[in-house]
């Protein structure tokens, strides 16, 4: 591939009918890059299959055959596979006591572990035929640390960075990079909502990502501009990850060290 992902790049990407999914087809299209766009959703993906450039899948990624036959579609179409974006994933945690808690639990293992090891195992020989090539795995700031209530999909998405690592690893011999890249809170189907406008404040930009700014983040790891990078986790969360979440972060509004000067009167006071 070119420096900048260019028209003879083949790239495939999984849960592409909405989301991250969705944001990273765009911006592939708008490069000139070439896609096999993959998600479970036959509707929504239809609405992609009118594009220029795109292929579409409709499949379960964590079945072994959808993810044959979306290489398989790539090679045929495209004559190659440059590039791997395994995006596909699902929440949907319930509590543990619940008698439905394993079940849920194994679909969201089959998805967010199961779909990823299963897309890695089938694009690498076609990677291999091209010389090389990138793979990247959305996990998630849920992989890096936990939150009440998602001990499933948090436990998915803390094995999905090791895989990534051990991937990298395994074929890095082969010209074929395997990175993360983990977003935070996110406009998305699966992360915006009626709880958007709180969380947020949480995070210490103030606001949630845009599919957009995590699609970048993809194309960057894609494209021979990190053409040294291996076995990364890109965590891409307007600083969650940077806090113990023991304080919230200060106003965006009110200089850090005047917000320092407050919490120590009120400290000071508290101790008289």
């Amino acid at each position: 591939m070119s420096q900048d992902l260019t028209a003879d790049a083949a790239v495939l990407v999984t849960g592409a009918a909405s989301g991250i999914g969705r944001a990273t087809v765009e911006l592939l299209l708008a490069q000139g890059v070439r896609v096999v766009a993959v998600d479970l959703d036959g509707g929504a993906l239809a609405e992609l299959g009118g594009l220029a450039g795109v292929v579409t899948l409709a499949g379960d990624v964590a079945e072994e055959g959808t993810n044959r036959a979306a290489v398989e579609l790539a090679v045929e179409t495209y004559g190659r596979l440059d590039g791997v974006v395994l995006n596909a994933g699902t929440g949907g945690t319930l509590p543990w006591e619940d008698p439905r808690a394993v079940a849920a639990a194994e679909r969201i293992f089959a998805v967010n572990l199961r779909g990823p090891m299963l897309g890695i195992r089938a694009a690498v020989p076609a990677l291999r035929q091209a010389g090389g090539g990138a793979i990247v795995v959305t996990a998630s700031v849920a992989g890096l640390r936990a939150d009440p209530g998602t001990w499933a999909y948090n436990a998915s998405k803390s094995a999905v960075l090791n895989l990534v690592r051990a991937a990298a690893l395994d074929y890095a011999a082969a010209g074929i990079r395997v990175n993360a890249v983990a977003p935070g809170l996110t406009r998305t189907r699966m992360g915006g909502g009626p709880g958007e406008r709180r969380t947020a404040r949480r995070v210490p930009l103030r606001r949630y990502a845009e599919p957009r700014e995590q699609a970048e983040a993809i194309r960057f790891l894609l494209s021979p501009a990190a053409s040294y990078v291996t076995g990364a986790t890109l965590v891409v969360d307007g600083g969650l990850d940077a806090s113990l979440g023991l304080l919230p972060p200060p106003d965006l509004a009110v200089p850090a060290a005047a917000v320092i000067r407050r919490r120590r009167r009120r400290s000071a006071r508290s101790r008289r």
